[in-house]
């Protein structure tokens, strides 16, 4: 029997407006919180301060964005990094030579060049494994397993991982669960709540979501990592301006508007596109035809504005596609106001070996779409018109 979709979260924009900030605790009783630039902080005496020390080790406005971010998760804490490739990196700080991780083999091109290439050269090993059966996991599991990472749905394919199962084992090993959910934001999807111990984000995407920042955020409720990572985000100095953290708080206040509208247009995109005679396949998980639709279903309410596709063509084809859209800008990111498309084969998975890109079925015909807020009858004639080209 197909299920429904799970429930949105309640209070979600009210938690997005208000959480972290309060004006009645502010001198000025201003309503938005101020921009803290201050790189400095007096001490009363030497070694001995209120609350914030050095710009690196603390400022007011990322613990406002903090403290948001862990709300909308139902977290108890929030730790923000330079980037969401700088959020990784200080996952990986807590890691050492000789420890074991393994992560999804449908991956973002920078998350598995990380992975494969920076963490290798500090002495650990990784398995790239195809995380949507279970069993791949527990097969790839050794005595020194210390991480399972994820991204659910994938990119750029969409495939979906069952959160729920990865975190039963994954405890049951005492393995780290982190799961990236840069693509459904809290909004559509809460890692946590499915048994992940760390849920972590891209905040360049979504989350800031009008393309002007770049950072990266871990969430959880264990107080271990936490410190953790707080440590290591100090320590290593991976930190977001607090300016930055200024315009990514006063994005989340309209969080949940911008997916309600990025998740109907993604939607009426990828129904378009299905109908099409010039496609050949759709993956949008929200849609039936997708393999796992029931399992996404069972652990998200809703899904975004990504749809891949694959053309009926080849390079030829599909760069014709992408040389005629008009409203859709060829580029790389997502998660914008505006609509995006993208070739992973050349360029958001470009560093993928060849072989697994035809693993992974990256061929020259996938077209990544990232939907944005414009008129959604606009998208679609673009498409048509861009389709109708080839």
């Amino acid at each position: 029997m197909s299920r429904d979709f799970q429930s949105s979260p309640k209070g979600f924009s009210t938690k997005a407006i208000h959480a972290g900030y309060n004006p009645d605790n502010s001198d000025s009783m201003c309503v938005v919180p101020p921009i803290v630039m201050s790189t400095t902080y007096k001490q009363d005496r030497p070694g001995e301060f209120k609350k914030y020390e050095y710009g690196r080790s603390g400022n007011p406005s990322r613990d406002v964005l903090e403290s948001c971010l862990a709300s909308l998760e139902g977290a108890k804490h929030g730790i923000c990094f330079s980037s969401g490739l700088g959020a990784i990196t200080g996952l990986l700080g807590m890691f050492q030579s000789g420890d074991h991780l393994i992560t999804g083999m449908d991956l973002y091109g920078g998350s598995k060049r990380v992975f494969s290439q920076i963490s290798t050269r500090f002495g650990m090993e990784v398995s790239h494994v195809d995380c949507t059966d279970i069993r791949n996991i527990k097969d790839a599991i050794k005595v020194n397993t210390k991480l399972i990472w994820l991204e659910t749905p994938t990119n750029p394919t969409l495939k979906v991982i069952d959160i729920r199962a990865v975190a039963a084992l994954s405890k049951e090993k005492n393995i780290i669960l982190a799961v990236d959910n840069t693509f459904l934001t809290p909004y559509f999807q809460r890692p946590l709540e499915l048994g992940a111990d760390l849920s972590t984000y891209s905040l360049t995407k979504y989350m800031n979501g009008h393309t002007d920042v770049i950072m990266g955020a871990i969430l959880t409720n264990n107080q271990q990592y936490h410190e953790k990572l707080r440590f290591l985000q100090n320590a290593m100095g991976i930190i977001p301006s607090p300016f930055d953290c200024s315009l990514v708080n006063r994005s989340l206040k309209t969080l949940a508007l911008r997916m309600r509208q990025h998740s109907e247009n993604g939607i009426q995109v990828a129904k378009f596109l299905e109908t099409h005679p010039k496609v050949k396949q759709v993956m949008h998980p929200g849609l039936a035809s997708h393999p796992q639709h029931d399992l996404f279903k069972s652990q998200t309410s809703g899904h975004s504005g990504m749809v891949a596709f694959y053309l009926k063509g080849e390079l030829k084809e599909s760069m014709k596609f992408l040389d005629s859209l008009k409203i859709f800008t060829l580029a790389p990111s997502l998660g914008g106001c505006e609509s995006l498309a993208d070739l992973p084969c050349k360029m958001t998975a470009a560093n993928v070996p060849v072989a697994q890109q035809k693993i992974l079925n990256i061929n020259d015909s996938l077209i990544r779409l990232t939907v944005g807020l414009e008129d959604i009858e606009d998208l679609i004639h673009d498409l048509k018109q861009a389709l109708d080209s080839i």
